[in-house]
């Protein structure tokens, strides 16, 4: 299994953390950016259509959650399965920026910032 590093470009469009991904650590997942398979994510289509790194470069929502792409159905119970917030994820995103959000993600081991 490889380490967790921090990398900016292992930051997913929609503010997950791949490089401290269980699949992308064993080799299962070539992480967000790469994963040419995942046409079905409509987050990452957008963020491809519009040269984003991730949603917090949209100028059209301020908050990620009144986007319908970012806040849909099958990311609630993602949300609500893994008690991820990838909310707070993009907001930290917008703060630290890639790089600082790499490094936090990698120094705390994780893939997604917790839900309270």
């Amino acid at each position: 299994m490889k380490d967790i590093i921090a990398n900016p470009e292992l930051v997913a469009f929609c503010g997950l953390y791949c490089g401290a991904c269980k699949r992308f650590l064993k080799g299962k997942c070539p992480g967000c950016h790469d994963n040419v398979k995942a046409t079905w994510c409509g987050i990452r289509k957008c963020c491809i259509e519009h040269e984003y790194s991730s949603c917090a470069d949209c100028a059209d929502f301020v908050d990620p959650q009144d986007c319908r792409k970012f806040n849909n159905f099958i990311s609630k119970i993602f949300g609500l399965i893994f008690r991820s917030d990838r909310r707070a994820c993009i907001i930290q995103i917008k703060n630290l920026g890639l790089k600082g959000h790499a490094d936090d993600m990698a120094r705390n081991n994780r893939q997604s910032i917790m839900r309270k």
